[in-house]
């Protein structure tokens, strides 16, 4: 299959995280978190296929109960060696191009996700991949990463830290020579947003937005938060004390 038509997302999705065990699965407007998640990629316009990566634990049973119960891909892996999860998960389901997204990101804008997959298309003769994450200019909580299945698998085969198996590209960012990353930056620097979840006040900010941007059959974008926030600027106290876990 030709590389641009097999370009998948996968999420990785776990219940035990440290700050907020469970949070994957939290109520956010009527349904769980992860839900929004996978409705808002469904929105991309280039990505033909979205598999949650879950783990083996038994806790872990109700992220693919979800799975089975809204008919969405899984596969099983790793808690601790997320890169090995990734990279078995982009294996079984044959992919190409991989576009990783993490579950704690309710907010994330399909839009976004085509401009980093657009960015990597226009350069992937000469890059392994692409990057919103490089230079921030994005609100955290939007951050994508898309890399070929060549590049997985090099980081898979040659990283050999427990810190780099934790963390999926961190071994390819520390190795500028070996790999090529296409940095997308915004035209407008928004990287003082905080729209990931990782904390109670992380998840009343994102409540607080569904409240008033969220319908049924109704995507709302980075533009539609953006005025939100301008309108009722209040609601952008409600987390700006979370502090982003350190790697």
């Amino acid at each position: 299959m030709d590389k641009k038509n097999n370009i998948a997302a996968i999420i990785q999705a776990r219940m035990g995280s440290e700050r907020l065990p469970g949070k994957v699965l939290m109520d956010i407007a009527g349904k769980p978190m992860l839900w929004h998640v996978v409705n808002r990629l469904k929105q991309s316009k280039y990505l033909n296929r979205i598999i949650i990566a879950t783990t083996t634990n038994k806790d872990d049973e109700k992220i693919v109960d979800f799975c089975e119960t809204n008919n969405i891909n899984f596969y099983r892996g790793s808690e601790n060696d997320v890169l090995d999860r990734y990279y078995k998960t982009a294996l079984y389901w044959d992919v190409d191009t991989i576009v990783r997204i993490t579950a704690d990101c309710p907010l994330i804008d399909p839009n976004v996700i085509d401009k980093v997959i657009i960015s990597y298309l226009k350069n992937m003769d000469n890059f392994d991949g692409s990057s919103n994450t490089i230079e921030r200019t994005y609100p955290r909580g939007l951050d994508t990463e898309v890399i070929s299945s060549l590049g997985l698998s090099k980081a898979w085969n040659e990283a050999k830290e427990d810190y780099q198996r934790e963390h999926v590209t961190i071994y390819i960012y520390e190795n500028p020579l070996k790999f090529k990353l296409y940095s997308l930056k915004n035209d407008v620097d928004l990287s003082y947003y905080r729209w990931t979840v990782d904390e109670k006040k992380d998840l009343k900010l994102v409540k607080n937005i569904y409240k008033f941007l969220y319908s049924e059959g109704n995507i709302f974008l980075t533009k539609d938060i953006l005025k939100l926030l301008e309108l009722k600027p209040n609601l952008k106290k409600i987390n700006k004390d979370v502090e982003q876990k350190k790697i």
